[in-house]
């Protein structure tokens, strides 16, 4: 049976992380994955920082600064990456260009790190520019992906990855609203402004891609065979984006009865997502591990986002700051889903991707001389001290949030700072470790003796 010790030949040629001639570069979606890793750090360093505004308002200045880091140098730079790795996969059609990659890390990685620090110092030239670069990298990503998801394809991680790109942009669009409003002021931007534009980032574009990204992985990983079409994968990928549709202009324009709407079909989307999972782990040929720890975890995540949230909209009508502050701790499940899913899955991504740069390289075996398997790049023990890290970082920052408790969010800001030190050394640590072996295996010096 296959394991994290198992050679990536043994999954077979349709392997949906395989390397072949339509994949770009490993250094590509590695960039994105080891700057997401950054962002994490940024990110706990925001919390702390904005530990005591964020509980008397959720929406200050330091506080959407951190949020910021969290959805754009994090989660979607992670993202990002996976979207690159996996888009030539699931439609057999390469990107248009592995330079179109690179300048949509670089114009992604500008964007994404000045946007939330103008905000949050009050620097709106900083904020400009990082609009301009943000807006820059989706334009960039667009073409580079309009080939390979504009081809004839079925299936729901194609048709969820063309909604997803959509979401993606009309998230920029809206961010673009908020850096003029920044100098104009020509709108309030209130909470439940800030809630639509949230809720088209976290469900529209970064919950979308998960669900259609895991729709491939989730066979792989857990040794799943689902028979028939699946359907549950394909109802979520389409009822995602469609509640999101009548949800983000109900929150937006005040139309209760909209947003209601709205949200009961995103439920049924992210419910089928769950039901699509529980099929997969009904299948599953592979034993519980830490990846079954990260995504379960990440579904408990995404369950308690959608009790706080419907929580917060029947107690904000009464209790405007208790409604608010649950609306902000809503939010941060529905992130600590995706970040939980993310970190899960890289562990996995992450060693398939550097293995397969090995063995092209020519590189089979490991440190002590044996064959080199994937659970011999990285730390298991320290992907475990991650799992909790991750856990009660975003456990404690939606306490901290609910509860209006200042301490509960530094600490998580702490634990999240900390599990992006540990995830960029023990991902990256063990491959170094074994590029130098060989290189001084290789070595005209080494070679004389």
């Amino acid at each position: 049976m296959p394991n994290e010790t198992t050679p990536a030949t043994k999954f077979g040629s349709n392997s949906p992380l395989k390397v072949s001639g339509n994949t770009p570069p490993p250094s590509v979606p590695l960039a994105f994955f080891e700057a997401a890793f950054l962002g994490l750090i940024a990110l706990g360093i925001a919390l702390i920082i904005a530990r005591n505004q964020g509980t008397i308002d959720p929406t200050s200045d330091v506080t959407v600064a951190a949020a910021h880091l969290g959805m754009l140098a994090t989660l979607s730079m992670g993202l990002l990456g996976a979207i690159h790795q996996f888009t030539p996969v699931v439609t057999q059609r390469p990107l248009r260009s592995t330079r179109l990659s690179r300048a949509t890390f670089v114009a992604w990685l500008i964007g994404a790190w000045c946007l939330p620090l103008g905000i949050g110092t009050k620097h709106e030239p900083v904020v400009e520019i990082g609009g301009i670069f943000a807006a820059t990298a989706i334009v960039l990503l667009i073409i580079n992906l309009w080939s390979p998801l504009g081809a004839k394809g079925k299936g729901s991680p194609v048709i969820g990855l063309r909604y997803a790109v959509a979401g993606f942009a009309l998230t920029a669009c809206f961010g673009v609203v908020y850096v003029f409003d920044r100098t104009g002021n020509w709108f309030d931007l209130s909470g439940h402004v800030v809630l639509a534009h949230a809720s088209i980032g976290l469900f529209a574009w970064l919950g979308l891609t998960y669900v259609s990204v895991a729709e491939r992985l989730w066979p792989m990983f857990f040794l799943a065979h689902v028979a028939g079409k699946r359907r549950a994968g394909l109802i979520a990928v389409s009822a995602i984006p469609l509640g999101i549709v009548f949800l983000s202009p109900g929150l937006l324009f005040k139309v209760t009865a909209l947003a209601w709407f709205g949200g009961t079909v995103l439920a049924i989307g992210l419910g089928s997502h769950l039901v699509s999972l529980a099929m997969h782990l009904t299948n599953r040929k592979r034993k519980v591990d830490l990846y079954f720890l990260f995504v379960i975890t990440s579904s408990i995540s995404l369950l308690v986002g959608v009790i706080l949230a419907i929580t917060s909209a029947l107690i904000i009508g009464n209790h405007h700051h208790l409604g608010v502050m649950l609306a902000a701790a809503s939010i941060t499940a529905f992130g600590g889903w995706i970040l939980e899913a993310f970190v899960g899955h890289i562990h996995k991504v992450i060693p398939f991707v550097v293995w397969s740069m090995f063995r092209s390289r020519g590189i089979t075996k490991n440190l002590t001389g044996g064959q080199l398997m994937f659970g011999d790049l990285y730390n298991h023990s320290a992907a475990a001290v991650v799992y909790g890290l991750v856990t009660f970082g975003i456990a404690s920052t939606c306490f901290g949030f609910a509860d209006s408790g200042p301490y509960f969010i530094a600490i998580g800001g702490a634990l999240f700072s900390l599990s992006g030190i540990i995830l960029s050394t023990n991902l990256s640590m063990k491959s170094l470790q074994l590029l130098r072996a060989n290189n001084k295996k290789l070595s005209p010096a080494a070679g004389s003796r």
